[in-house]
């Protein structure tokens, strides 16, 4: 009898040149956080995404970290956040002892509704405490609508800061993302659509901000003959060897993207006729990476819950998992402030994200199609 394999939600894929650039890098005797695959990777990065400079960090969280102190956030600074996102991004405000103030996703692309923004800072403005930054996320790999994010932002002299770490290959109009705002950061986690196992990178078309974070990514050292240091630094710099395996990943993310995208076309032909059953929309302004496939189950209709799905599919060992909880809903947030209309708390309440890895084959998303079509015929007969 043979056993299927398990299906993870997002694996990394490698079946490039990782290894002939890996060799290259271990040849070269360069495997430090300096070195010319470093050098490379932050180069190419910043041609492939058409922004001036990268610097190439250990996490996207030390990118979103160093973003935010360079925008001068700090203690008692209040920063604009998005709701449905990753806890990493709220994080790294705690980080600089600032509190986010969290608005809430526009139903149409499920990333941060501008309208809300526009309230939360209009009220600001009145009570004469605007947010020192904001950061709005490109979710699941979907573009935020940057025309309104960044017109308003700039009537109140907000400064953004774009968390694409999902969206890397997604595009707003014609304009990759990491093109917003004053600074973008990306991940490249062992889950994301490109990957360094480990690795972010910080891009902006100011060369000053992108060579101050080399800086404090590198224990702000001063220039001296010996280890001089008048600020507190980090060491956030990625690995020569990492980035040898970012761009031999990044050379296939054309490919990557098109096959996420066709993961979710997959998963629409088998499934998109079920009752009650949602996809992520995708907005006629951008083109998303597709970085997971994502629905929404309305149980009054479908019959079984979001988790009684992702349970079946875990006894057939398959892993799926739900949309973001919301940053407002999350016991270390609790206290904060939040615009909301209950769009991410009912995303939250009704999402799944199926498995969309780029490896993924016809037989795989079929397995797993079937197991959710299964639930809901089973409820039905039922």
């Amino acid at each position: 009898m043979t056993v299927a394999k398990r299906i993870y939600l997002s694996p990394p894929h490698l079946a490039g040149r990782e290894l002939e650039l890996l060799e290259e890098a271990l040849e070269s005797n360069w495997i430090a956080p300096l070195g010319p695959q470093v050098d490379a990777f932050e180069r190419e990065f910043a041609e492939r995404v058409e922004v001036g400079h990268a610097a190439a960090l250990s996490s996207g969280t030390a990118a979103l970290h160093l973003g935010l102190q360079l925008l001068g956030v700090e203690r008692g600074d209040e920063v604009i956040c998005s709701d449905l996102t990753f806890v990493a991004t709220a994080n790294a405000i705690r980080y600089l002892g600032a509190e986010p103030v969290f608005i809430d996703a526009d139903p149409a692309s499920w990333s941060l509704d501008p309208n809300l923004l526009e309230d939360e800072l209009s009220a600001a403005a009145e009570n004469g405490r605007l947010p020192k930054a904001a950061i709005v996320v490109d979710l699941y790999g979907q573009s935020a609508d940057w025309e309104p994010i960044e017109e308003i932002c700039g009537c109140f002299g907000v400064p953004i800061l774009e968390d694409a770490a999902e969206a890397l290959g997604a595009s707003y109009g014609k304009i990759p993302v990491g093109g917003f705002g004053r600074m973008a950061v990306f991940s490249f986690n062992g889950n994301k659509i490109i990957t360094t196992s480990g690795g972010g990178m910080l891009v902006s078309d100011d060369e000053k901000l992108t060579d101050r974070a080399r800086f404090l990514a590198s224990q702000a050292r001063d220039p001296a003959p010996h280890y001089e240091h008048s600020e507190i630094g980090y060491n956030y710099r990625l690995s020569n060897l990492l980035a040898a395996v970012g761009r031999a990943q990044l050379e296939r993310l054309d490919d990557r993207v098109d096959t996420r995208r066709a993961n979710f076309e997959a998963y629409r032909e088998l499934l998109g006729n079920l009752p009650g059953l949602e996809f992520m929309p995708e907005p006629g302004y951008g083109r998303s990476n597709r970085w997971l496939t994502c629905l929404t189950l309305d149980p009054r209709v479908f019959g079984p819950s979001p988790e009684q799905v992702r349970l079946a599919l875990e006894a057939d060992d398959i892993e799926a998992r739900p949309i973001w909880k919301p940053m407002h809903l999350q016991p270390l947030y609790g206290s904060c402030r939040v615009r909301e209309r209950g769009i991410a708390a009912g995303l939250f309440e009704r999402g799944l994200c199926l498995p969309s890895g780029s490896a993924l084959t016809r037989a795989d998303l079929e397995r797993i199609a079937s197991i959710v079509r299964r639930c809901h015929e089973s409820a039905s007969d039922g």
